[in-house]
């Protein structure tokens, strides 16, 4: 089984970093940190690490300076489950799930899991099913169906859920033949573009502009991660896109925040006049939605020539799932780690993994790639684009090997998480948040903006310095 330290290697050559930066990264900490039978704690350093180093390399690339970069396993946990672990003016997170989500079994004696917090979603199960959006009414018309049948019908009717799968069932599907050739993460050279001049700054990101079109966790965390190196990221979202509030004030640190509405050709062409002066285009919609809308990566980099894209998907931009939408806890569903993590618990059914662990991990895969495309672009020029998915980091965390008896791991709580927690006031009061895990020599990781409503900005870029 890999360490850690061989982990991070892999990723970083993955991306084309050079190798003798390794030796600048300290990784402290044991595993396992946190009750589950796969290797949560190191996916979540190794992931954070990366980025952090990306981040080193940047400032190196445009001050000649190099820096060490740490990081603490038991941190990048904490981290990693930052939104359980947020308080609003001394307020605890509110319920995580809608009344009608989670597990529910079926006619065929299997389980399915529905993902119901936006109302859209939740509506369109009900449909399906005709009942309504009470957890004894889903239950009782659920067993009318045979699982498959119910998650290929909901999925047609815009609902999103998944049916509990071994990972050998899982492997078997097309969908997984398909990303199985892929790696974690993909850098492309989309386009021919000079390189870009890097803009004043004493961080490694200080002046690169980035848009943020995402939602709920991985995308935001993206953003939040290139924040704490010093970009300006503005998050694009629309006044009547539905939205998790309390992942919103987490993932929110260190953003400009603003609405732009791109039904209609004004919104349309206002993203367009930010997007040419942007460094990273950064989007969590499905596969081709944007590219709908006028904002494929290679219209960007019409666009904007030299422009670094990157897209996320759930279960990958290859294949019959291309285009399915899903979130973290279906693609655990799915792919196999609710079956394991059950069969690793002795109990008859799903087991969640202990943190959001496909997002978050995905989050920081995102920022890396990103930087490490940056840098390409900033020695080679071109324009760039980097892919990942959530099904494609859950196969890379599947790969790592498993735990033994890393079920009986105490959970992380109290006590714990005060060595990692600090408090800040912003646009929603004042704020227990964690502060991010890679430390840096040189560039202290930090927000400079605090956490804001949805909306709270213009639609335009802070001037550059």
């Amino acid at each position: 089984m890999q360490t850690p330290r061989e982990i991070l290697a892999d990723l970083w050559i993955l991306a084309g970093g050079d190798p003798a930066a390794l030796n600048s990264v300290a990784l402290t900490g044991e595993e396992p940190q946190l009750p589950s039978s796969f290797r949560v704690a190191a996916a979540a350093q190794t992931s954070i690490a990366a980025a952090g180093l990306a981040a080193a390399q940047l400032w190196k690339l445009r001050s000649g300076k190099n820096q060490k970069i740490a990081v603490d396993m038991r941190h990048a946990v904490v981290e990693c489950r930052s939104e359980r672990y947020l308080g609003v003016e001394g307020t605890p997170p509110p319920p995580a799930w809608d009344a009608i989500a989670g597990v529910y079994k079926t006619r065929d004696h299997r389980f399915v899991r529905l993902h119901t917090n936006f109302t859209h979603h939740r509506d369109a199960v009900c449909r399906v099913l005709g009942c309504k959006a009470e957890h004894n009414e889903v239950q009782a018309a659920l067993m009318q169906w045979d699982a498959e049948s119910f998650e290929t019908a909901a999925y047609a009717s815009g609902g999103v859920v998944a049916m509990m799968r071994s990972h050998d069932e899982w492997s078997a599907l097309p969908q997984a033949k398909a990303l199985a050739a892929l790696p974690v993460m993909t850098i492309e050279k989309i386009g021919d573009a000079a390189p870009k001049p890097w803009p004043g700054g004493d961080r490694p990101l200080a002046g690169l502009r980035v848009l943020d079109l995402s939602r709920v966790i991985a995308g935001p965390v993206a953003g939040r991660t290139l924040a704490a190196h010093g970009a300006d990221v503005l998050l694009i979202s629309g006044a009547d896109l539905p939205a998790i509030p309390w992942l919103t004030i987490d993932t929110g640190r260190g953003k400009l925040s603003a609405f732009v509405d791109l039904k209609h050709d004004e919104g349309r062409d206002k993203l367009k006049e930010l997007l040419a002066q942007a460094d990273i285009f950064s989007q969590g919609y499905r596969p081709r939605a944007l590219a709908g809308l006028g904002f494929s990566p290679e219209e960007a980099g019409r666009i904007n020539p030299g422009i670094v894209y990157v897209s996320l998907s759930a279960y990958g931009h290859v294949g019959p799932w291309a285009e399915r939408r899903g979130f973290d806890s279906l693609v655990q569903t799915a792919t196999g780690f609710n079956h394991a993590e059950g069969q690793a618990a002795g109990i008859d059914g799903p087991k969640e993994l202990p943190a959001q662990i496909l997002d978050h991990v995905t989050g920081y895969l995102m920022a890396f790639g990103a930087m490490m495309a940056k840098a390409r672009q900033s020695r080679e020029g071109g324009s760039w684009h980097v892919r990942v998915s959530l099904a494609q980091t859950g196969r890379w965390i599947w790969n790592l090997g498993r735990v033994p008896d890393g079920l009986k791991t105490g959970d992380l709580k109290g006590e714990a998480i005060k060595p990692f927690a600090v408090e800040a006031q912003s646009g929603f009061g004042r704020l227990r948040t964690i502060r991010h895990a890679a430390e840096l020599s040189k560039t202290p990781a930090f927000w400079a903006r605090p956490a804001m409503p949805l909306g709270s900005h213009p639609p335009e870029w802070p001037a550059r310095h």
